[in-house]
This record gives structure tokens, sequence and C-alpha cells, in this order.
């Protein structure tokens, strides 16, 4: 009788470790990808002191590595292609896309990849390498993680809200000219608007033969 009691024992303590280790389990880094259909990549710069202009990216790729479960992030990296830029202007985007601004030709894409993070409350402020026109400069994310969701065909999403702000001509992009009230008609701050949806990426279990 006490040989069955202590196998029954011995039963739920190993029911509750196995349960133990199966969410410590689940609770781990996994890897995201950028979803396109749900990304917006904006920024917005003044236009002759009046005005703001705002244009985005429509063509780039991107992975986060995360723990939902403790809204810990270890990577965050996007590729982004800078001839798919557009303010919905043909003439002035045929003109971004020239040497004078973005240069597609000679550099087709821009990057970013995050160094480092801390987490203040929900906000989150990520500091990572931008490279723009061949230059590398730390650039500053401040954003919150909008949590989590299952999509009607068994998809786990997860989203984010960032905004940060560089100057141009850290990156060489000079291109201004001087209005007659001594203003620029292009500012140099240009300030990022980022709401971004990622998609859990399935792991595939190698089958053995």
């Amino acid at each position: 009788m006490r040989l069955m009691m202590k196998w029954g024992a011995f039963a739920v303590l190993a029911g509750c470790l196995s349960g133990s280790l199966a969410a410590t389990a689940s609770a781990e880094m996994t890897k995201w990808n950028l979803d396109k259909d749900h990304t917006s990549l904006g920024f917005e710069v003044v236009h002759m002191v009046v005005s703001k202009t705002q244009g985005k990216f429509t063509e780039y790729s991107g992975t986060v590595e995360m723990d939902v479960e403790k809204e810990e992030f270890k990577t965050f990296e996007a590729v982004i292609q800078t001839a798919s830029v557009t303010t919905d202007h043909q003439k002035r985007d045929d003109h971004l896309r020239s040497a004078d601004f973005f240069d597609v030709k000679t550099f087709p894409t821009m990057t970013y990849k995050m160094k480092s993070y801390t987490k203040t409350g929900d906000q989150y402020t990520a500091i990572g390498d931008f490279t723009l026109l061949g230059v590398t400069k730390e650039l500053t994310l401040v954003g919150t993680f909008n949590g989590m969701a299952q999509d009607p065909w068994g998809n786990t999403r997860a989203g984010f809200t960032a905004e940060g702000i560089l100057n141009r001509k850290d990156f060489g992009m000079k291109f201004s000219k001087m209005l007659d009230n001594g203003g620029l008609m292009v500012g140099d701050e240009v300030k990022l608007k980022l709401e971004i949806e990622v998609i859990k990426e399935n792991k595939v279990e190698k089958v053995k033969n």
C-alpha cells in the first residue's frame, strides 16, 4: 500500500514537472517574418518649411527573433529596396531615386540591424546599425509591442509600432535648395513611422529515413 502511494506521489510530481518543462519549452526565442501586406515603413520630411511630405517603401524583407511570452527580443533585421520609395508623385519619386537622394542604381538597398534594446514600462528603445548610401550610423527606434493573435488560417501574428528620427546629411544625402526666405526646400530631419506585423515561422520537423 505504501509502495503504491509512493509511486502515485511520484507520478503526480513527474506530471507537474513535465508540465512545467513543457511550459518553459514553449516560451523560447522563435523566428518571425515581416508580413508585407500588413506592414508600413513610412517617413515624413518638411517641405519648403510650410508643409510635410510623407512617403513609404513598398519592397522589403525582415525577421525578428523574440520570446513573445516574456516579451523579449534577440534580433531585428530588415533589408529595404530603395527603388521602392513612393510619395504618390511620379516626378518627385523619380528624383528621390536619383543620385541626389537614394541613388538606387549604386545603392539598391538600405538595412537595419538591432544591436541592443531597453524596456521602460511598455516602451522599448532599440539601438541598431542603419546603413544608407553605404554609410552606417546608429539609429534609435522607440516603440511598443502590440501583442499577439491567431489568424483564421492558423498563423500566429504579432505587431509593433515604432518611430525614429535621422538626419539625412549624416548619410551623405546632401541635396537641397535655399528658398528666398532662407529656409530649405527639403528638410534635413527625417521622421520614421513604422507599423510592423510579423508572422511566426513554422518549424518543419525532419523526417527520419
